[in-house]
């Protein structure tokens, strides 16, 4: 059986490990590469360089801010795309106050406080009852320290800037997954659920217990829902 080309887009501080349980999961029946998500500021620049170094045709998940770049994607070349899958993100722009919540991080790593920033954005990236597990936290830090301050501040350039697009997913006519965890703090499910209502061709998957950082805290329920989805492609 021939596998599918899959290209995974990691969020905001992450970088390949955000994914490194479905990479090993999902090698039978996917082609996956992951996405550079650390060296663009626009969420324009981040398609253009990902359709760049992508097969000519493939299917697209990103997470959260991975979700927001697979939706410029779409907008950029849907006649590449043979799936969409949208993970713990959102379709909305963002408000004036979290714009203005985001420079002031930015400010603050910029001036030095990086770490001290990125500690305190851990308690909402995943499920209360997570906040405490010590070993996904040191997880999650390796990655911020990777991607670091520099390309901190353009994937929060990016996020800012990005368009609401909940008006494109009605011509998404690909086969669409959009899944979230039930206790996501950041995109909760009401806005995955506007997202499902859009789209033409989707599937929607709650998990109980799981926060933002699904792929991470939830492997093998987000796995299952990724077959289910690459299997309709």
């Amino acid at each position: 059986m021939s596998k599918t080309p899959l290209v995974l887009v990691p969020g905001l501080l992450t970088d390949d490990e955000l994914f490194a349980p479905q990479v090993d999961a999902l090698a039978d029946v996917a082609d996956i590469t992951i996405a550079d998500v650390a060296n663009d500021d626009s969420m324009e620049g981040f398609a253009a360089r990902l359709l760049k170094d992508a097969p000519q045709r493939f299917a697209i998940a990103g997470l959260s801010m991975g979700g927001y770049i697979a939706q410029e994607v779409m907008r950029q070349a849907p006649e590449r795309i043979t799936g969409l899958g949208l993970l713990d993100t959102n379709a909305r722009a963002d408000r004036p106050e979290q714009q203005e919540a985001r420079r002031k991080y930015m400010e603050r790593a910029e001036s030095g406080d990086f770490d001290i920033v990125c500690d305190e954005m851990w308690p909402m990236l995943v499920a209360p009852g997570r906040t405490g597990d010590e070993a996904l936290k040191a997880r999650v830090a390796a990655m911020a320290a990777r991607v670091g301050v520099v390309g901190f501040l353009k994937q929060q350039e990016a996020i800012i800037n990005r368009p609401d697009g909940r008006g494109d997913l009605s011509n998404v006519t690909v086969p669409a997954l959009v899944l979230c965890g039930a206790e996501d703090q950041m995109t909760p499910p009401k806005v995955h659920q506007e997202m499902f209502d859009k789209l033409p061709d989707a599937q929607y998957v709650e998990i109980e217990g799981c926060g933002h950082l699904s792929t991470l805290e939830a492997p093998e329920k987000v796995n299952e829902a990724m077959r289910a989805w690459l299997a309709r492609l």
